[in-house]
């Protein structure tokens, strides 16, 4: 279906882009700081999301016991007199909305045909209806054969529209409620605009986010120069706008410059925001689109490629059993290479450097211990060294590697350094198969993709590991491992499980 854009696709004037001395990128802190907060948004999406269903749910089933109990006052009291309730009760005979049987019925038939999702969706009157309509087939489908199909039409119709009927009001009832008594609900989701101002300004007084609810506006950025009065500051610094505010949803309102819609939707992704767009033409690499009505005004919802809940349940069982076997099996190997460790040189077997995992949190990626203690101190001494350090993507070839002691060199060769990372599978930080965990000053590497990079466990092995492992640098494993995220499936972490241990005995790429 194709949406005309709400705002014409070039404005009446041409947006001011700022100059070279503004296009600066966004410090690593601010970056880092998006992505730790994005636990605590998806946390209170969840947790509205909980809210939202358990209000409809109790709200539904007060609705149907409502009409139930009317249905029992016209044709069991005689409210309305005993002609009536004569006639009723040879229509809708006691049984027909039986307490529980039908309640069951009804939240399983709202639960499936999308009653209880966000925005306009559980207001729709259709989609209302067929629930209905479904929920009363199921207790009535027996009757059929008992009391034929000319009786049971007439009772299948009255009670779906009575039912119907009280959900549709309740509805309307609690969105009213809202709106009168709740126009600032202090759950509601903090909401920032990104566009020009008049976009903004008209986005903001929209019935989908003016009248309440669900979502809270903080104020809106702008992307001309200079920057309107009442906004809270230029596009540029989006990411730190975005990290003051606290928000939670970001609305992009009216024409974007490319360059700068992307930069909106990777900082929003970074924090799990959600990203809501006026719909307008324009294709953004990795990101899954899907509508959302709110209040009549449609609206796109951008996603990153993510697991969805069954995925990630059958990868960590996965990851489980393999690494606890692991740990069985290879816990000889483990002995032994700790012991040739420990010989050679003073310090701990294990090693723990700092890495990034899922959602940009860090954590001590495990590994026998292939270096000298002072291996830092070593590396930095040198300065000609440390340079071409950094730009050989963090690594040096073995021969000029002064960090490295003898058994840590065999250690890097055979890939035995990193048999350690089980423990990390087991605790929950690694997978078996992910991209590969990286240091924070890498995360720049994987440009408008990180949101997504880091939207997976680093793995022991990857994609990257058996395509060439170090022969392979950047920009071209950044290209590797994204692609990974972006088509990720059960077949393709088997594959590559299988593939890894070829390359490893080969040696490919092991440094």
């Amino acid at each position: 279906m194709h949406f005309s854009p709400a705002y014409a696709p070039v404005p009446a004037y041409a947006p001011v882009e700022p100059g070279a001395f503004l296009h600066l990128e966004a410090p690593l802190r601010i970056r880092l700081g998006l992505q730790q907060r994005a636990v605590a948004n998806l946390h209170n999406h969840v947790l509205r999301a909980v809210r939202r269903f358990a209000v409809l749910l109790i709200a539904d089933l007060a609705s149907f016991y409502v009409m139930r109990e009317l249905v029992r006052a016209v044709r069991d009291y005689a409210w309305f007199g005993d002609r009536l309730a004569a006639q009723l009760g040879g229509v809708l005979p006691h049984g027909i909305l039986n307490g529980w049987q039908y309640a069951a019925a009804l939240f399983v038939s709202l639960f499936l045909t999308g009653n209880y999702g966000r925005g306009d969706q559980r207001r729709d009157a259709r989609r209302l209806f067929i629930a209905c309509a479904l929920a009363t087939a199921l207790p009535l489908w027996m009757t059929i054969w008992t009391r034929g199909l000319e009786p049971v039409t007439l009772q299948y119709a009255i009670t779906t529209l009575l039912v119907w009927t009280g959900l549709v009001a309740e509805r309307r009832a609690i969105d009213r409620i809202v709106v009168r008594f709740f126009p600032m609900y202090r759950n509601a989701a903090p909401t920032l605009f990104v566009g020009p101002a008049e976009a903004c300004r008209d986005a903001m007084q929209s019935p989908g986010f003016a009248l309440g609810g669900e979502c809270r506006s903080v104020g809106f950025v702008d992307v001309h120069l200079p920057s309107a009065p009442d906004s809270l500051g230029h596009a540029v610094d989006f990411r730190g706008l975005l990290q003051r505010t606290g928000a939670e949803v970001v609305v992009v309102a009216g024409y974007l410059p490319d360059n700068r819609f992307r930069d909106v939707v990777a900082a929003s992704l970074e924090t799990q925001a959600q990203l809501l767009s006026v719909p307008r033409s324009i294709a953004i690499a990795g990101v899954q689109p899907s509508l959302v009505w709110r209040r009549g005004q449609p609206l796109i919802e951008l996603t990153a490629p993510t697991l969805k809940g069954r995925q990630v349940f059958v990868k960590r069982v996965m990851d489980v059993i393999g690494a606890t076997l692991g740990l069985v099996l290879l816990s000889p190997i483990f002995a032994l290479v700790a012991a040739a460790v420990k010989l050679e040189s003073r310090g701990p077997a294990l090693f723990g450097h700092r890495r990034l995992r899922r959602n940009g949190e860090s954590f001590k990626c495990l590994k026998f211990r292939s270096m000298h203690p002072d291996a830092e101190q070593r590396l930095r001494s040198d300065v000609a060294l440390h340079a071409a350090y950094v730009a050989n993507d963090f690594k040096l070839p073995e021969d000029r590697d002064p960090r490295l002691t003898s058994v840590g060199r065999f250690l890097r060769k055979t890939s035995l350094d990193e048999l350690p990372q089980l423990l990390n599978v087991l605790r929950g930080e690694m997978s078996l198969v992910g991209p590969r965990p990286i240091v924070p000053e890498e995360l720049d590497r994987y440009g408008y993709g990180a949101p997504a990079f880091l939207s997976l466990k680093p793995g022991m092995t990857g994609a990257w590991q058996i395509n060439g492992r170090s022969r392979v640098s950047y920009p071209d494993r950044a290209d590797i491992e994204l692609d990974y995220v972006r088509n990720w499936s059960l077949a393709s972490d088997l594959w590559i499980l299988l593939k890894t241990i070829p390359a490893v005995l080969r040696r490919e790429g092991a440094h």
